[in-house]
């Protein structure tokens, strides 16, 4: 993958959770990204958290860096405690 494409805001349409997750914590943690491109990576790399849980690659994989980590782990928590609560129930409002 180049620079040019790592540094571009939109989704490619090819890229994979994965590939797009380690694309955008690879700017996040690039001292030289500027903050408003580090911002913009943010909603993007959260965007994957959930297909990455689902195919358990924070089962097999550790990230090393502990700010990125410590962030990441209090997203997961937080996706799982939003999994966890009942869904209001569509249908029943209809009646």
């Amino acid at each position: 993958m180049s620079p040019i494409e790592l540094h571009s805001t939109k989704p490619r349409p090819t890229a994979s959770p994965l590939e797009t997750f380690v694309a955008c914590a690879q700017q996040m943690l690039d001292p030289a990204t500027p903050e408003p491109m580090r911002r913009a990576m943010e909603p993007r790399l959260l965007g994957q958290l959930p297909a990455l849980r689902a195919l358990g690659v924070f089962e097999l994989f550790e990230l090393r860096d502990p700010a990125l980590r410590a962030w990441l782990l209090d997203e997961l928590d937080g996706l799982e405690t939003a999994l966890k609560q009942p869904r209001p129930d569509i249908l029943s409002e209809q009646t």
